[in-house]
């Protein structure tokens, strides 16, 4: 599977391409306030790119979950004024495929037009009805993810009778809707700590090689959340050992992007088990 991007190409193949997290927020659930300049938010991306992040997931609106107290509401304005700056100055700067974390077309349109190359939306296209238009006029990309509700009700029921069956028949079902909209080219993301218990992300993460049945690029991004310090009984400071140990969990079951905090040491992490993987192929 290979994304062509203007001058730039993604290729999904043996090795796991990782995505920066770049909250261009005040709220964000780790890194809200670190980022909101956006002199700030672009040395930081140019930071994962030099790590070897293959891309740069910018978002201006948190979807947190109610437990770090209820994300802020942005307008479309808003977002923008976050999110536009920070591609525009990453881009001038550096040839990364840029990703626009959002769930408001317009917002995905004014970060297209500023150099964004991808879309990633949580909610699957769900949210706003002219996603998929925006999405299919620039031949963009689109990451879709699984969450139930919204951010200030995604946790409110984490009970599922098959929840990794429900997982993959809600992302089967939205990757036909966007194709048949348009959109050509399409990524899968479980959502794990979107709409689910911490057993139940934990349980998604020991089946993830489910969603390759799927056929396109699988998405994971277990990056410091709550399932993994909780289970850990740390705090999420203090998450980077159990985060590398989800990523590698991931890279081994053959997911093809991970999106993350940590660029350097998931990496490292992730490197290794791939050349696990590559002796035992042998």
């Amino acid at each position: 599977m290979i994304w062509e991007l203007g001058c730039r190409t993604l290729h999904f193949g043996d090795q796991v391409q990782i995505m920066g997290v770049l909250n261009a927020t005040p709220d964000s659930f780790y890194d809200g306030g670190r980022y909101c300049e956006p002199q700030a938010a672009v040395a930081h991306g140019l930071e994962m790119v030099e790590e070897g992040a293959a891309i740069v997931d910018i978002g201006g609106e948190s979807s947190r979950p109610p437990m770090y107290g209820v994300a802020e509401e942005v307008s479309v304005a808003e977002e923008c004024a976050r999110v536009l700056p920070v591609v525009d100055g990453l881009r001038r700067q550096s040839a990364v495929p840029i990703s626009v974390d959002t769930v408001k077309a317009e917002v995905a349109r004014q970060a297209l037009e500023a150099g964004a190359d991808i879309i990633n939306d949580i909610s699957a296209l769900r949210h706003d009805p002219a996603m998929a238009e925006v999405a299919a006029q620039a031949n963009a990309p689109v990451i879709l993810m699984h969450r139930r509700g919204t951010a200030a009700t995604m946790q409110q029921n984490t009970h599922y009778d098959d929840l990794p069956g429900t997982v993959y028949s809600f992302l089967q079902e939205r990757v036909c809707l966007a194709q048949a909209q348009g959109v050509e080219r399409v990524a899968v993301d479980p959502g794990l700590g979107f709409g689910k218990s911490p057993a139940g992300s934990l349980a998604l993460l020991g089946v993830l090689e489910h969603f390759l049945g799927l056929e396109c690029p699988l998405v994971v991004g277990a990056s410091r959340k709550s399932f993994i310090w909780k289970t850990l009984g740390l705090a999420a400071a203090e998450s980077l050992a159990g985060s590398l140990a989800a990523a590698a969990l991931a890279a081994r079951a053959g997911v093809q992007m991970l999106r993350v905090h940590d660029v350097a040491a998931t990496l490292q992490a992730v490197r290794l088990v791939e050349a696990v993987r590559s002796q035992a192929l042998c």
